[in-house]
């Protein structure tokens, strides 16, 4: 499963450099997640039982400038699972142009909010992640 969202560049995204902060990069990511477990739909359902997912590590390589009026397209997919953690892969493309902007891995762990540590992910989730791993090409 792949989500797509699309972000207009607004003034206040930029630095003094008129091109995007750095720091917003992490705001365009955080939305895009958002809209990846909207749709992929156990969230709430996770938060019901007392698991939430944290992130633990994000790791950002930017690519690319996006500039005041760019519409850039943060692209997000599992990339990967393990016992306790799945990893996220997600790509923020320029619409008009297709090319990355930046790029990001980002790891959560299954954590439980009575336990306070992180735990092995519950089987029924296990599957539906397994069927939804796609993973994004390198260079969309």
């Amino acid at each position: 499963m792949i989500n797509t969202v699309q972000i207009k560049v607004r003034g206040y995204h930029l630095d003094i450099f008129q091109h995007v902060n750095n720091a917003r990069y992490l705001e365009f990511l955080e939305e895009g997640r958002w809209a990846f477990f909207e749709e992929f739909g156990v969230g709430a359902e996770m938060m019901s039982q007392g698991i939430a997912w944290v992130v633990v590590n994000i790791n950002i390589d930017f690519k690319k400038e996006a500039n005041f009026g760019d519409v850039l397209e943060v692209q997000t997919a599992f990339s990967k699972l393990g016992n306790r953690s799945i990893s996220m892969q997600q790509n923020i493309v320029d619409s008009k142009t297709q090319a990355i902007v930046a790029q990001a891995q980002v790891t959560y762990v299954c954590f439980s909010q009575k336990l306070k540590k992180a735990v092995a992910l519950p089987e029924e989730y296990r599957l539906k992640i397994e069927a939804a791993l796609v993973g994004l090409e390198e260079t969309v």
